[in-house]
């Protein structure tokens, strides 16, 4: 660098300015300080003021591509949406020149890049608009990535593609659009098979029971819920403890949702008991000290599974693990820190305690039912969360008929 200056050869000083932006974010990547993505996304700018549109379009693209990727690096270590915006601009520039015909495989993976980022900025923001455009962005990806040309990758899009259509269905009240993303799912396993890559395959088929789950809430019967568990199931014959044991807590998580559900819905309390152990075995690898916000919304999953067979049953002791599994969650999902699952939890507590008040006819656990339902009545606006905010007062006024007919 000291000898290739910019003044005596401005477009060498500009290549050597992005492969030193190559290997800051390659070195960032290692690290869990940003200062070298920082770097690395200073170098690829500076190499942007020689390498211009004009003079080397192939350059300019290619660079701008890896300030995009550099940017989205950073992005994914932040909580804010400015990083990620900046990703979408240079990713968008850079198709400006990876036209389809002229670039197909450079436009195709650009775009993937770009609905990537859009992705990340969706999941950060409340409207669905960029989520809408990242959909648009794997399907133009996936014009170019075709089975017949580059079937892994054409794999690995539909999977993304999927992510994304859940994401949107999540926040939709109709279906079509989860049926969109368990269509994409199927469509990556006819790739993603188990005997080529099994873990991209029990990976798929984990996103696919999951979206299994959000359309078996959504319908009265039970085929859904129960071709997600056996997904799942099938999922963990893969994803075992010993080899991934942080995904293996995530499906384990996963299916006893599915079970819970299940159980839900059945007079026999066999698959609310599995949703019981399925939790149980996620916060062996889910511990407090490794992944403290996950090992606490597992233990409010689990004291929700434990409630529902509380309900079932004639004594307290699953209603009084149901109380302490809330309670343990709370130390870690802080109003503070995770406002919105905080009063869920309060929420999910209070329901809890007024079981177990009105079973032991106890008023001090009514009364701290109260104070639950109340507490998550203070996060549960109405138009943030208006049918959370209904059950909750629900409980509320229940607890307080129980506790005025305990006093007179």
């Amino acid at each position: 660098m000291e000898e290739l200056t910019r003044k005596r050869v401005p477009l060498d000083w500009a290549m050597t300015q992005s492969n030193l932006g190559l290997a800051l974010m390659r070195l960032g990547e290692r690290e869990s300080a940003t200062e070298r993505l920082e770097e690395a996304i200073a170098a690829y700018r500076a190499a942007l003021e020689e390498l211009t549109r004009e003079h080397a379009p192939r350059m300019w693209a290619a660079t701008q591509t890896n300030l995009g990727a550099a940017l989205m690096r950073l992005a994914e270590r932040e909580t804010g949406t400015a990083r990620v915006e900046e990703a979408v601009t240079a990713y968008r520039a850079a198709l400006e020149l990876f036209n389809r015909e002229r670039l197909p495989l450079d436009w195709a993976r650009t775009q993937t890049n770009l609905a990537t980022a859009l992705v990340l900025q969706g999941m950060r923001e409340s409207g669905t608009a960029r989520l809408e455009e990242a959909v648009v962005a794997f399907r133009a990806a996936l014009e170019e990535h075709t089975r017949e040309r580059v079937p892994l990758d054409w794999a690995k899009t539909q999977n993304n593609l999927g992510l994304v259509l859940m994401m949107l269905g999540s926040r939709e009240s109709g279906t079509a659009r989860l049926e969109e993303a368990a269509a994409a799912y199927r469509a990556a396993l006819e790739e993603h098979r188990r005997r080529r890559v099994p873990m991209q395959w029990a990976t798929t088929k984990a996103s696919l029971g999951n979206v299994l789950v959000r359309l078996g809430e959504r319908e009265r019967g039970t085929a859904r819920l129960e071709a997600a568990v056996a997904v799942h199931r099938a999922a963990l014959e893969e994803v075992t403890r010993e080899r991934a044991p942080l995904d293996w807590a995530m499906t384990q998580a996963n299916l006893g949702l599915a079970l819970m559900l299940l159980g839900e819905r059945e007079r026999e309390t066999t698959h609310l008991e599995d949703a019981v152990a399925a939790y149980r075995a996620a916060l062996q690898e889910y511990t407090r000290a490794r992944v403290p916000l996950d090992w606490a919304m597992t233990q409010a999953s689990l004291g929700l599974a434990l409630a529902r067979l509380g309900e079932r049953e004639t004594g307290v002791s699953r209603l009084e693990e149901a109380v302490a599994a809330h309670r343990a969650a709370l130390q870690e999902s802080s109003r503070e820190r995770v406002p919105l699952r905080w009063a869920t939890t309060q929420a999910s507590l209070g329901l809890a305690l007024m079981m177990l008040g009105e079973r032991e006819r106890d008023m001090a656990r009514l009364e701290d039912a109260a104070a639950a339902c109340r507490a998550a009545l203070e996060e549960m606006t109405r138009e943030r969360m208006p049918l959370e905010r209904e059950k909750a007062q629900e409980s509320l006024d229940r607890t307080l008929r129980l506790l005025a007919a305990r006093r007179g």
